[in-house]
């Protein structure tokens, strides 16, 4: 059985199920990309909740396997060579997760590049931009009089969803026929959007129906209805 007690992380929060991968998450749009990917490929999990409102992330154990105080985190105690493997980013552990199943990121090399390629399109857009729509529309940025904030990552959202609704004219997921990481990665940001950030309206949501398509399909996937719930 793997011995993960020379991780400070297991301190915190210990592991019931020591061999199987150790997530460290809660149910927010980067977060549940990785419970989604982990129930979609089926490998068993122990996830564990870090909690915002007890700066659980800030905690020294955490920080010992994400300095950058983010989640989600994994410690698979089976990584390469058998040796545990800590990991954190969700787009690192995403690739990391359909190496290690191969499932759900293609092995050929133009197909996968084009995945990973919507990817960080995902990673260094759609994320970021709709992060900061989401606090300027519902949160302290609300309150704000000057609205120009607000109305620049309206716009640039607006454009990154004209950019999606294009990619997935004539297709069932973002890759053509296959579903893969680029839409675990996409589609939860979508719903927190028009859902948690009530941001759908500003947007123009309906404006782009294939977007919307592809969202009503994705949720309808048993796993994520599964992995938009964990860590409870």
């Amino acid at each position: 059985m793997p011995d993960l007690t020379s991780f400070p992380i297991s301190q915190k929060w210990p592991a019931q199920y020591p061999e199987w991968l150790q997530l460290y998450s809660l149910p927010t749009p980067n977060g549940v990309k990785v419970s989604i990917m982990l129930e979609e490929i089926g490998l068993p999990y122990e996830p564990h909740k870090v909690d915002f409102a007890s700066n659980d992330q800030l905690s020294p154990e955490f920080l010992s396997l994400n300095p950058n105080n983010k989640i989600p985190a994994i410690l698979d105690p089976h990584g390469p060579g058998d040796q545990p493997l800590a990991l954190f980013e969700s787009g690192a552990i995403l690739i990391y997760l359909a190496d290690k199943s191969g499932q759900l990121l293609a092995q050929e090399s133009a197909a996968r590049y084009e995945t990973i390629q919507w990817l960080m399109f995902q990673m260094g857009g759609i994320g970021p931009m709709f992060g900061q729509l989401g606090f300027f529309n519902k949160f302290a940025g609300k309150d704000y009089e000057d609205k120009r904030p607000r109305d620049r990552y309206v716009e640039e959202s607006k454009r990154l969803l004209k950019v999606l609704d294009g990619r997935l004219q004539g297709r069932d997921w973002i890759m053509g026929e296959r579903y893969t990481i680029a839409d675990i990665a996409t589609f939860p940001w979508v719903r927190n959007l028009i859902g948690f950030y009530e941001a759908g309206d500003l947007v123009g949501i309906q404006n782009f129906p294939n977007v919307t398509r592809v969202l009503e399909r994705f949720l309808a996937r048993p796993a994520v209805a599964r992995g938009l719930k964990i860590p409870e």
